[in-house]
């Protein structure tokens, strides 16, 4: 569980005031001395990540934070640090001193319930402090012998509030077969895969599949046209990286579903309908128009990278059009998207679905739409209707928009 992406794992955010024990706290739950405690305001500088296994939760990642009312030299950068980890976090902890609630406080709660972000209070250093408030869990964070009961209280409030969509994580793509049924997995082996190892994305496909009890078949795009014929019982599903899609579905019967390692990911991570949606919007294109390529992590670019080159050419290849390509990679999202006419969005397999509906949020809010590779490719290609097979009212959303547009 240790191992489990950053991506997968329930982030909680310490917030709160500089001086309030947020390093303390963190120090206390995990148990390890990793983050710096100092009556000096503003010590922790950086976001510091922890990651811990909380059983019942699950894999959990701990974010604590710079003071918001941190008034140091670098105040300016560590606090917008601090409001960045709210595009991410699914819940926060708000500490206090003792049950002192101040402006300060009151704009961070107010911040998180604009965005809506599930928080607990945890009024600290009860030692010093008398408190009087029942609306939060009251600690001392240095006081190790107090561990096991604020854990105890931390974990129930934890599971009460935890974000629904967490709790009920919608399978990858597990839930489309049968227990015992085959996938075949498509998996192109060309200079961008990384050697020795598959990316995350068919990790986490062959990971749920072998979880429900299903079989798998992992090839390469030059093999699949034979095995095929090999099958006695046709498989349930295939699934292959979008380069190949073409190839794909030009070799698979119309009886058996075919789709995309990143059209599930779309699925998994963010909201399809509104993927698919952006994705006819590649037509509506002009002249000089702007396009924004956004990358979730920061890899190291390849010459013929899949965002910053394959998928500008296609574009550009299959409109007709004279368009401007900007690119943004890591977790920072454009903070003006009022200039681009659509963002094409990476898998997003190193960042949680609570970021990545964050990314909708932002472009629905700016009215830009928004598609992520596999399905760009697979609507560039012409094959995005086959591509989308496996789920029939995403698909009728599809059918719908495509006869709209003709």
């Amino acid at each position: 569980m240790l191992n489990t992406p950053k991506s997968l794992r329930l982030q909680i955010a310490i917030l709160g005031r500089t001086n309030v024990g947020k390093s303390s706290l963190i120090n206390l739950i995990i148990e390890q001395k990793i983050s710096i405690v100092s009556p000096i305001s503003g010590t922790t500088t950086d976001v510091v990540e922890k990651a811990q296994e909380l059983p019942p939760l699950g894999p959990v990642l701990w974010l604590d934070t710079a003071g918001f009312d941190d008034v140091s030299a670098l105040s300016a950068e560590r606090v917008q640090a601090t409001m960045r980890v709210l595009e991410r976090a699914d819940m926060a902890l708000l500490v206090c001193k003792g049950d002192e609630i101040t402006e300060s406080d009151c704009k961070i709660m107010a911040e998180l319930e604009q965005r809506k972000i599930p928080y607990i209070k945890i009024y600290n250093q009860t030692d010093k402090y008398a408190v009087k408030a029942t609306d939060g869990i009251c600690v001392t964070a240095t006081n190790d012998s107090a561990r096991e009961v604020f854990m105890q209280e931390l974990k129930a409030r934890i599971l009460a509030l935890c974000p629904e969509d967490f709790l009920n994580t919608q399978p990858l793509l597990s839930d489309l077969l049968e227990p015992h049924q085959t996938v075949i997995m498509i998996v192109p082996l060309d200079y961008e895969a990384p050697k020795g190892r598959l990316i995350l994305p068919q990790v986490m496909a062959i990971r749920d599949c072998l979880d429900h009890w299903q079989n798998i078949m992992v090839m390469k795009e030059d093999e699949y046209a034979a095995a095929l014929q090999n099958f006695k019982t046709p498989p349930a599903l295939v699934v292959c990286d979008s380069q190949v899609v073409d190839k794909m579905v030009a070799e698979t019967p119309e009886n058996i579903p075919c789709t995309t390692f990143s059209i599930l990911m779309a699925r998994y991570k963010s909201d399809l309908h509104k993927m698919v949606q952006g994705a006819t919007k590649l037509w509506h294109l002009q002249d000089g128009d702007k396009v924004l390529i956004a990358e979730s992590c920061t890899h190291h670019a390849a010459d013929d990278d899949i965002g910053r080159v394959k998928i500008p050419r296609l574009i550009t290849q299959k409109t007709g059009k004279n368009l401007q390509f900007d690119v943004i990679s890591g977790c920072n999202f454009a903070a003006d998207l009022s200039a681009y006419k659509l963002v094409v969005q990476c898998g997003g397999c190193t960042i949680n679905r609570r970021q990545m509906l964050f990314r909708l949020q932002q472009c629905e809010k700016a009215g830009v739409a928004i598609t992520n590779y596999g399905v760009c490719i697979s609507e560039l290609k012409g094959v995005l209707e086959r591509a989308l097979s496996p789920f029939p009212k995403v698909l009728s959303t599809y059918l719908d928009a495509k006869e709209k547009r003709s």
